[in-house]
């Protein structure tokens, strides 16, 4: 007969993954994001841009890396500060275009103030944070955090690249079409990337990460418009009726947009979903290269033997689990 200690660890597993794979969904309306599924494929296939040099370290590791993609959503809600890390509000801004926002993280915040900047979000400032970390990480040879690091950066960069991130109409609830982010975020990848040509070439070296970091958020920014309008006409041509649909998922009856519905959408955006993970794919790779170039290109091969011991498992394992702990406080004081 197994114990009640036994129990209550497989119960607590099963609700850790159950929950970590659904939170996403369940607080969409605050939270746009690539969904679990299109950050972890991001990060996989980054890998395969590396040179031989780094995949060596970077292959061994692929599943990590994968997983691990998704730790800053898993933090969003319990960890203060995380939050603004994903998205930036150019449209919040005097100047529409975003192009008058100081680059420099000391400029902007003594021309706005550090907590309009976290209100309307720091992803391009944070991108460039995220690179001098991992940088730094590879000039002392750490492995476990170039691992943690890298997975957190591919997150940040697959972020900056998706148009609702780049608003403040990340939902579409400031014109009548909740649920748009998710949609186009995770539903269409689910259906159609599998199609996706994603072979986007070698990781390069990026001269400026600063002016690249601002440039995908400012090209994600121009693809805006078309998802919102076509998402909008396509609804008034079809109707209510013909747009959503109900699938299995967890053992639950879920709403979701139906397949002709997607399908319709698209193809109508030509291309646009792909575009942007391939621009993903490509600018992870490239940041993960270029911290190692600054670095002096550290030898990965005297790493390759590493993985992670007992011990660190562990003390992951206990800081998601602090996650959750400190999200269920915070959800049951609202």
């Amino acid at each position: 007969m197994f114990s009640q200690k036994y129990y209550l660890t497989i119960l607590n597993q099963l609700f850790l993954l159950f929950f970590f794979e659904t939170v996403a969904s369940a607080y969409s309306v605050a939270a746009p994001q690539w969904g679990f599924y299109g950050h972890k494929r991001i990060n996989r296939l980054a890998v395969f841009t590396l040179p031989p040099e780094m995949i060596v370290f970077y292959k061994k590791h692929i599943d990590y890396l994968t997983e691990n993609a998704v730790n800053p959503d898993k933090r969003r809600y319990a960890v203060v500060g995380e939050a603004p890390r994903h998205f930036i509000d150019l449209d919040a801004y005097a100047d529409t275009s975003g192009r008058t926002l100081p680059r420099m993280w000391k400029q902007a915040a003594e021309r706005y103030g550090e907590d309009t900047l976290a209100l309307h979000g720091i992803v391009p400032w944070h991108i460039q944070l995220v690179k001098y970390q991992l940088t730094e990480a590879f000039k002392a040879r750490d492995a476990r955090r170039i691992l943690k690091i890298s997975a957190d950066l591919g997150h940040y960069i697959a972020d900056a690249n998706v148009p609702l991130h780049t608003t403040r109409n990340y939902n579409g609830q400031l014109t009548g079409q909740q649920g748009v982010h998710g949609f186009w975020e995770s539903r269409l990848p689910e259906l159609f990337s599998n199609d996706y040509d994603f072979f986007v070439g070698p990781a390069a070296y990026v001269d400026s990460p600063q002016k690249r970091a601002w440039r995908a958020v400012f090209d994600a920014h121009m693809a805006l418009d078309s998802v919102l309008s076509i998402e909008r006409e396509l609804t008034e041509q079809v109707g209510e009726t013909r747009k959503y649909g109900f699938e299995e998922r967890n053992n639950l009856t879920t709403k979701v947009y139906s397949e002709d519905f997607s399908r319709k959408y698209h193809e109508r955006l030509r291309g646009q979903v792909e575009r942007q993970m391939r621009a993903s794919i490509k600018m992870v790779g490239d940041f993960w290269y270029t911290c190692w170039v600054d670095a002096g290109q550290p030898d990965l091969k005297s790493l390759a033997d590493f993985t992670l011991a007992e011990t660190d498992r562990k003390a992951e394992a206990d800081e998601q689990q602090s996650w959750l702990k400190r999200l269920l406080k915070v959800r049951s004081e609202d």
